[in-house]
C-alpha cells in the first residue's frame, strides 16, 4: 500500500459538512482528508451517509453546511460536469451504459466532438485498460457483458478524463465473488498512478485488501478515521453498526425479538405436500446454448433450499423463469398446486410466488415511482377507489413495513431512487414477504449490497416466512450464507443440478467440489 506522509495536503478535504433533505439530516459534521496516492475506503450501513457524501463532492447534490476545499481551492461544484472538468470522476452504484450499444460507443457519448474517429478512440479504450491492469474489448456490446465488464467499462469511461480523484460508490455491491479481487486491484493501480481513490463499501475483506486509510460512518456523522494499518476489524465493525457483531450461524440462533409475529403473509391453508415444483426445466439462449438443463427440485412447506453455484451456471436464467419473466424451453414448474409454467409474472404473484430478483432495478421496482408505491406495486388496487389513488391510506400501510423490515428513508413518499441500495432491496423484500397468500419464496442474491446488520435482518424474515410454511428457494453465491440459513444445498454446475448435501459446515468442501465440478468429471471419467 500507499505510505503518505501527514505534511503533505490533502486533494479533498472536508469541514464540517453537512446535508439535509427536509426533515431528514442525511449528513452532519463531517470532516475528513483524502490524499493523492492512495485509496480512502469508506465504511458503513445502508443508509449511513456514504452516496450521500459522494453525491456532494461529485456535485450532484449541494451542501447544507459546512465546506470542502479540492487541489487547495475552495470546492462546491455546481453539477456533474463541473466536477469531471475540476477532475473528479465518479463510478456510481448503478450503470449508465446503453446495453444495445458497443463499449465504444458507449464511451464515446459525450465525450467526442466533430469527427468520429471510432479506431483510435477504440484503442485509447484498450491502451486505459491495459495500463490499469485489465482487459476490455471496445467492439464488445455492453447488453453482453458480465457485471464486472460493464463495470470495467464505466470506470475506463471515468479514466479517459484524467481524473485526479476516482469515487466508487458500492462497487462491488453488483459483482460475483470471482470478480471482486480485480476491482480492487484495479483500484490500487490507480491510486499508485498518483490519483486519490474513494471506495465505498460496507465489506471489512475489501478494505483489508486496499485501504490506506478507512472512515467509518454511522447515523451521518463521522465516528471513526484511521489509518489501515493500526486499525482493528472488530473495533471497526462495531463503529459501523454501534453494537457487537456475531457470525450469522450464532445471529439466527437466538431470539428472534417478534419478528415471527410481525404480520406477513397469511399461513396457506390446507394441505399441501410441495410449495415448490420444478419439473425438468430446460433454457436455451438466442444462440441455441443450453443455459439451464432439466433442473428438478421439489421443495417443502416451510423448508429453506439453498441454490449454490459459481455464477453463470443457469441461476440467473432459473430465477426469471420461476418470476414468469423467461419460458423455459422444456418443463414445467409448479407453487402449491399451480402450474406456472407460460402463465407470466402476475400470475406467479396471484399464486402466492414472492420474487426477489437479483437485479432489482430491471424487474423488481419502479424507481421514479414513490416508496410507498414501490412497496405496494402488486396491491395498489387495495388503495384505490373510483379510480383514484388514496395516499394517505397508502402512506400509513408504508410506514408500518418500513418500520417492520427496517426501510430508511425520509418518508414513504420520497422517490425509490433516493433509498440507498440496501434499502432498496429491503424495501423489496418487504413486498414480496406480505404477499397474501405466500406459498413459495424464490430469492436470487437478497443480500448482495446490504451491510451486516441487513443481512442479518433479511434471514431472519425469511426464516420466519419458512416457520409460516412458506417454502424457500435460495439463490446465493454467499456459500456462508446458506450454510447458516437452509436446510440444504442444491448445487447449479453449467445448468446441471449435480448434487445435494446438508447445510452443515461439515459439507463446505463437498459442496465445493460440486461447485467446481469435480463430481461431474469424476463420473465422466
Amino acid at each position: 500500500m500507499t505510505q503518505s506522509t501527514t505534511a503533505e495536503p490533502p486533494l479533498l478535504a472536508l469541514d464540517g459538512l453537512g446535508k439535509r433533505f427536509g426533515s431528514l439530516q442525511a449528513l452532519e459534521g463531517v470532516s475528513l482528508g483524502v490524499r493523492a496516492g492512495t485509496v480512502q475506503c469508506l465504511l458503513g450501513e445502508n443508509g449511513a451517509g456514504k452516496s450521500t457524501l459522494c453525491n456532494l463532492i461529485f456535485g450532484v447534490y449541494g451542501r447544507s453546511a459546512g465546506h470542502m476545499a479540492f487541489g487547495g481551492a475552495p470546492w462546491a461544484p455546481a453539477s456533474p460536469a463541473v466536477a469531471l472538468e475540476r477532475g473528479i470522476a465518479m463510478v456510481h452504484q448503478h450503470f449508465s451504459l446503453v446495453p444495445r450499444m458497443t463499449v465504444v460507443e458507449n464511451l464515446m457519448l459525450g465525450q467526442v466532438k466533430g469527427m468520429l474517429h471510432r479506431h483510435e478512440f477504440g484503442a485509447r479504450i484498450r491502451d486505459i485498460a491495459e495500463r490499469f491492469g485489465f482487459v476490455l474489448d471496445p467492439d464488445a456490446v455492453v447488453g453482453e457483458l458480465s457485471v464486472g465488464e460493464r463495470q470495467r467499462a464505466e470506470i475506463v469511461k471515468c479514466l479517459m478524463r484524467d481524473p485526479r480523484l476516482l469515487v466508487l460508490d458500492e462497487p462491488t455491491a453488483v459483482l460475483p465473488p470471482g470478480e471482486i479481487g480485480a476491482l480492487l486491484d484495479i483500484c490500487r493501480r490507480v491510486a499508485d498512478s498518483g490519483r486519490a481513490v474513494i471506495l465505498v463499501t460496507h465489506k471489512l475483506a475489501e478494505i483489508a485488501k486496499v485501504a490506506d486509510r478507512v472512515a467509518v460512518l454511522r447515523g451521518g456523522r463521522l465516528v471513526a478515521d484511521e489509518d489501515m494499518a493500526g486499525a482493528d476489524m472488530g473495533t471497526l465493525v462495531h463503529a459501523m453498526v454501534g453494537r457487537e457483531v456475531k457470525p450469522l450461524d450464532v445471529a439466527l440462533a437466538e431470539p428472534d425479538d417478534g419478528v415471527a409475529d410481525q404480520p406477513a403473509a397469511a399461513e396457506a391453508t390446507g394441505p399441501r405436500r410441495f410449495a415448490l415444483v420444478c419439473d425438468g426445466l430446460s433454457v436455451e439462449d438466442r444462440h441455441g446454448a443450453v443455459r439451464l438443463d432439466n433442473f428438478t427440485l421439489e421443495i417443502r412447506p416451510g423448508e429453506i433450499v439453498g441454490l449454490a453455484g459459481v455464477e453463470g451456471n443457469g441461476q440467473s436464467e432459473l430465477g426469471m423463469v420461476l418470476a414468469g419473466l423467461l419460458r423455459p424451453t422444456e418443463g414445467r414448474f409448479y407453487m402449491g398446486d399451480v402450474e406456472l409454467t407460460h402463465a407470466g409474472a402476475a400470475a406467479v404473484t396471484a399464486a402466492g410466488g414472492g420474487i426477489v430478483p437479483e437485479d432489482r432495478h430491471a424487474v423488481a421496482c419502479v424507481t421514479a415511482m414513490s416508496v410507498a408505491e414501490n412497496m405496494y406495486l402488486n396491491k395498489l388496487g387495495q388503495f384505490t377507489r373510483f379510480g383514484l389513488l388514496h395516499r394517505r391510506a397508502l402512506h400509513a400501510a408504508a410506514e408500518t413495513q418500513m418500520r417492520t423490515f427496517d426501510v430508511r428513508a425520509a418518508g414513504p413518499e420520497v422517490a425509490f431512487s433516493g433509498l440507498s441500495g440496501g434499502n432498496q432491496q429491503k424495501a423489496v423484500l418487504a413486498r414480496e414477504l406480505t404477499l397474501d397468500p405466500l406459498v413459495a419464496l424464490v430469492a436470487a442474491q437478497p443480500t448482495r449490497g446490504l451491510d451486516i446488520s441487513a443481512v442479518e435482518a433479511v434471514y431472519r424474515q425469511i426464516r420466519a416466512a419458512a416457520r409460516r410454511g412458506v417454502g424457500v428457494l435460495l439463490i446465493s453465491s454467499e456459500l456462508d450464507e446458506l450454510i447458516a440459513v437452509a436446510d440444504r444445498i442444491a448445487v447449479l454446475y453449467r445448468g446441471r443440478l449435480v448434487g445435494e448435501r446438508p447445510a452443515a459446515a461439515g459439507e463446505r468442501a463437498a459442496i465445493g467440489a460440486l461447485m467446481s465440478g469435480q463430481v461431474m468429471s469424476d463420473q465422466a471419467e
